[in-house]
């Protein structure tokens, strides 16, 4: 019945024998590669406009001389790398690199052990979870500008909240947003407020996605809650710690409006990021330097790309070691 059925066939219905005594795959109708192209036309075309795009523009920026006439007209000079070499030496660019760095590694870390504590403890199934864990999204779900503006108002130095707590215990005011021993600290602290919910979020989900048997034959051999952390939970949940990790790397660098609605980078440039110095560079001055602006905000870019290739780089050592 088969050679039967195979005889009826049309030619262009039967299987082409391959050289090697196999068959030839069918290729592929050239509508079905046109359905392809075209669902991934929008995404290309959002990709170009919204972020090549821009990349090329601020790359351009910082190796002309713009000004807001040239800016306006088109017909900037060329000047190579000297508006990099321009923040280089500028006095601002020690500071700026600094804060920059605390200012992330410091939030990455409290805010991916507080988010990991409080996933482990919401691991645990117990009334009352869901809701908390609702809750605990408030930070993440609110805008900027309004988690910004709270902290602000907590931290004042008159008629904040947190000085009014520390007035209890006899402690005197604290200037956190005045004195440059503490505008980095108080913004530090918003800003892992603000970024606990996600890790809690996403540890959480790479926590439920480790079999439970696993756990169970770890008990059975003996190990107690700390070595089932270390051996068995903690080298689990790598891969979804460095995405959370790398995202939260993406996110704090580039970290522009709690800190410039908390403290716009002052008193005296002490809470001055990168991001906020090339704001101040590019917009925040009568006579904008656009060039240099773009020089930081690329130099920015790099930064965010360094610090990605060497957590990937440790995490694939971990991994194949």
């Amino acid at each position: 019945m088969n050679r039967v059925t195979q005889a009826q066939a049309p030619p262009a219905a039967r299987p082409v024998p391959a050289a090697g005594g196999g068959r030839r795959a069918v290729p592929r109708p050239r509508s079905a590669q046109w359905a392809a192209w075209a669902f991934l036309a929008p995404v290309a075309g959002y990709l170009l406009l919204f972020y090549a795009y821009p990349l090329y523009r601020n790359v351009e920026l910082s190796l002309r001389d713009y000004t807001v006439r040239s800016f306006v007209q088109g017909d900037a000079p060329f000047i190579g790398f000297a508006n990099y070499a321009k923040i280089l030496g500028d006095p601002a660019f020690g500071p700026a690199l600094w804060h920059t760095v605390v200012f992330t590694l410091v939030s990455l870390a409290f805010q991916f052990t507080i988010g990991l504590a409080l996933a482990m403890f919401f691991l645990k199934n117990f009334r009352l979870s869901a809701t908390l864990r609702a809750l605990f999204l408030v930070p993440w779900l609110l805008p900027l500008i309004v988690s910004s503006s709270t902290w602000s108002w907590m931290l004042n130095s008159d008629s904040g909240i947190v000085n009014a707590f520390l007035s209890v215990f006899g402690a005197g005011p604290v200037h956190w947003l005045t004195s440059p021993d503490w505008s980095l600290w108080s913004v530090i602290i918003a800003n892992i407020w603000i970024g606990i919910p996600f890790n809690l979020v996403v540890l959480y989900s790479g926590l439920q996605a480790i079999d439970p048997v696993i756990y169970e034959a770890a008990e059975l051999d003996g190990a107690n809650g700390r070595q089932r952390f270390w051996k068995v939970t903690f080298p689990l949940l790598r891969p979804v710690s460095a995405v959370t990790l790398l995202l939260g790397l993406v996110y704090t660098l580039k970290v522009f409006d709690i800190i410039w609605i908390m403290t716009r980078g002052g008193p005296s440039g002490s809470s001055t990021t990168f991001a906020t110095w090339s704001y101040r560079l590019g917009f925040g001055n009568l006579l904008p330097a656009f060039g240099p602006g773009a020089a930081v905000g690329n130099l920015l870019i790099v930064m965010a790309l360094v610090f990605g290739l060497i957590y990937i780089r440790a995490q694939r050592r971990q991994t194949f070691s």
